[in-house]
């Protein structure tokens, strides 16, 4: 019998048209109500999984926040030690989230990139399993299982909007598409600027990894994506845009007073693009908004976020 996932299938939402000034019906896949608080414990969930069934003893994982919650939830339902590595730029609250959640916590480098490169280094040393957060196969393939269970519910729906910081997220829809025949409806893939490093490669033609990252949607931070998610649009219809960290914010504002559920601005983004870019939905009739959740919130912060930019 197959191991069950450590995933939930979360619940499937239906906006009335006048939500958003697409003024269309949206899908929303609540991924924000996953027990490690985003839809990363379905990839992450996966490899750890696959990792224990194979002989791990051990894993390491860098993360600034979700993933890390993921592999400590995941860790402690295997029965396994969990160490996650975080840049200084992590949070007090999330370094906190994730040790309560029952991991260490080891902080290193001022970038995710620095403190990847050491958790990497640290699982070779102990000869431990290393999970990255976004840059795996399995991940790709535990992220499409959203896919999987709206197909399952039987929800017709003609784009995926989705946040984007490595590419994870991204990469597992597509997987998830292909492997439920709908490989010709497109994806929105949605950054805020100051953190858009899909949208500055697609610009380029090439892989481009940003200075710094200086949106307050630090967890999607990835300086630079996979070179795997570079690749998607050359096989697979995906439109890059960009919203304001402002533009995150109010969407994040108007989804906690709609559904009463928080989300981090990263998943803000993807909520914000049916007011911000409502002549790109306008094509579509029903989209399907990936509401990736993230730990990275709290009312006190909505507060702050507000007064700052609203």
């Amino acid at each position: 019998m197959p191991t069950p996932p450590l995933h939930l299938d979360t619940p499937l939402f239906r906006t009335p048209a006048a939500y958003s000034a697409s003024n269309a019906p949206l899908w929303l896949k609540l991924d924000a109500l996953q027990p490690a608080g985003s839809f990363k414990l379905r990839g992450v969930g996966k490899l750890c999984q696959h990792e224990v069934e194979n002989g791990a003893r051990e894993i390491f994982c860098a993360s600034g926040g979700n993933a890390g919650i993921a592999a400590a939830y995941a860790g402690r339902a295997l029965g396994v030690p969990v160490t996650i590595v975080v840049p200084e730029t992590t949070s007090e609250e999330v370094r906190q989230s994730i040790e309560a959640t029952g991991a260490t916590v080891l902080i290193h480098g001022s970038v995710f990139d620095e403190a990847n490169a050491y958790a990497v280094k640290i699982a070779e040393e102990r000869k431990a399993a290393y999970v990255h957060p976004f840059d795996h196969p399995l991940l790709w393939e535990g992220h499409g299982t959203l896919i999987d269970e709206v197909v399952a519910k039987g929800a017709s729906f003609d784009c995926v909007i989705a946040s984007v910081g490595g590419g994870g997220l991204l990469a597992g829809i597509v997987a998830g598409l292909k492997r439920n025949g709908l490989s010709h409806v497109p994806v929105i893939a949605v950054e805020t600027e100051g953190a858009a490093s899909f949208h500055a490669s697609i610009a380029a033609g090439e892989r481009i990894t940003l200075p710094a990252i200086t949106s307050i949607a630090n967890s999607l931070g990835a300086r630079q994506i996979a070179q795997h998610v570079f690749d998607l649009p050359k096989h697979h219809p995906i439109e890059s845009v960009t919203v304001t960290d402002a533009e995150a914010v109010a969407a994040c504002l108007k989804f906690a007073d709609t559904y009463r559920i928080l989300v981090e601005p990263a998943c803000g983004a993807a909520l914000a693009v049916a007011d911000a870019h409502p002549d790109i939905l306008a094509r579509f009739s029903n989209p399907l908004i990936e509401v990736c959740g993230g730990i990275g919130v709290s009312l006190e912060k909505l507060k702050v976020w507000k007064e700052q930019m609203l």
